[in-house]
């Protein structure tokens, strides 16, 4: 899994985040908070009934602890999935928070992070929960969006440093239409101006090298193999290769 496009597979956060080496942390903590803000702001407020501006603190807060008090340092893969071990810190954050609103200043004094708090308000009152639909099942469903929505990040950054970045935009046409029929290859061809045969091999490669982004995403968010077999199969519905 270390040819092609991308770096060799990273180490998981849970090491990275105890590195002596300061970029290797700051890699891990950018990967941790891109992976895991959103689920964690859509708890608080699901959950905990915090409003906004409370939400936003505590996801905050949450991060901040998670590294002043080291709290990956309790992680154990073959007690619970780390999604799983991160939402009860949270829960007990938020259980907490009488007593974290009363410290002189939140978070231990860590700089804030930049993180677009009003899109995700937006994004949450706009989306109603299905009826059936526990906190829990909502940390998790939003987990995998953040997830899916980081590889398809890396993956444009990834293909356009190749001078692939053709193959990005088709596949978004072509795999994340949101239930609109995906044009033809001919027309896909005619409106991007290159061959069909571009349009069929740049689709080939996007799936390719998505599938094996979001496989080295997993690897960097599980702290063992067998959790990120259960990660693999519950995001993706397949096994590790």
């Amino acid at each position: 899994m270390t040819g092609g496009f991308f770096p060799p597979t990273r180490a998981s956060v849970v090491e990275a985040l105890r590195s002596g080496d300061a970029a290797e942390r700051e890699r891990a903590l950018g990967t941790l908070v891109a992976a895991y803000w959103r689920p964690v702001y859509r708890h608080v407020r699901r959950k905990w009934g915090k409003g906004h501006e409370e939400a936003a603190d505590l996801t905050q807060d949450f991060f901040a602890e998670l590294l002043t008090r080291d709290l990956l340092a309790r992680y154990d893969a073959r007690k619970a999935r780390l999604r799983t071990y991160l939402r009860l810190c949270v829960d007990g954050l938020a259980a907490n928070a009488a007593k974290a609103a009363s410290r002189q200043k939140r978070g231990g004094g860590a700089a804030p992070l930049s993180l677009d708090f009003e899109g995700a308000r937006e994004e949450l009152e706009r989306r109603a929960p299905g009826s059936d639909e526990t906190p829990e099942r909502a940390f998790e469903t939003e987990w995998a969006r953040s997830v899916l929505a980081l590889a398809l990040e890396r993956l444009a950054v990834a293909l356009e440093g190749r001078g692939k970045g053709i193959a990005h935009p088709l596949f978004e046409i072509c795999e994340l239409g949101a239930g609109a029929e995906a044009p033809s290859y001919a027309e896909l061809a005619e409106r991007f101006g290159v061959s069909v045969s571009d349009v069929t091999n740049g689709l080939s490669l996007a799936r390719r090298e998505f599938r094996r982004t979001v496989l080295d995403l997993l690897r960097e968010l599980t702290g063992s193999e067998e959790e990120l077999r259960l990660e693999t199969r519950a995001l993706l519905g397949i096994d590790v290769p």
